[in-house]
């Protein structure tokens, strides 16, 4: 099971490509970084959005991408594809964030222990909510898709929501290809054992 939304917006015909827009930024150029914002705002917010299940927080990590975007131009090399560097941009932060969430739902709860004994947070899982009829909208699917550790959220949303070729997840999640590809199928049987579910109920 997959579930397709519109990619990033690809270059044809006469439109520069990503990385003539970003070698053409990086020698000054500032109407290419425009054209590279406009290009990767809707599909990275959408990415950003389903990771972290947050429109504020997507919102801000998004502004912060494009800065790091525009203060490093100049680490970018065309060795790797600018939507691969982009995206590891974005992902990176994007994880920065859970683990900020993480830390501080772990030390709220240790404000209310009366011991110093360590306690390990529960595995939250959601149940999903019954609905009248068995049509999965995309709230359920986006709280389907929050239950996935991250990263397994990172790769099946690179995969199934942006689009990108197992080498390129590989390369921007920065592990092997067996391991992508695991991932994504382990993902892929967790979403739709959870959306059956709902179907059922």
């Amino acid at each position: 099971m997959t579930f397709k939304e519109k990619p990033a917006t690809r270059p044809t015909g006469t439109q520069p490509s990503d990385e003539e827009l970003i070698a053409r930024f990086q020698q000054g150029d500032a109407y290419a970084y425009d054209l590279l914002v406009k290009r990767y705002k809707d599909p990275l917010m959408n990415y950003i959005y389903r990771f972290v299940g947050s429109r504020t927080d997507a919102e801000d990590i998004l502004q912060e991408t494009f800065l790091r975007m525009y203060k490093n131009k100049h680490y970018y090399r065309e060795i790797a594809k600018f939507s691969t560097w982009i995206y590891t941009i974005a992902g990176n932060l994007a994880k920065t964030e859970l683990r900020k969430r993480k830390r501080r739902h772990f030390f709220s709860i240790n404000n209310y222990m009366s011991t110093d004994k360590d306690y390990e947070l529960p595995d939250k899982n959601i149940t999903p909510d019954k609905y009248a009829d068995s049509t999965i909208t995309d709230a359920e699917i986006q709280k389907a898709i929050e239950k996935l550790s991250p990263k397994f959220r990172q790769v099946i949303l690179l995969r199934d929501i942006q689009g990108f070729s197992y080498e390129e997840i590989a390369n921007i999640v920065n592990i092997p290809l067996g391991t992508v590809k695991s991932r994504v199928n382990r993902a892929r049987l967790r979403l739709q054992q959870d959306l059956k579910k709902i179907v059922r109920d």
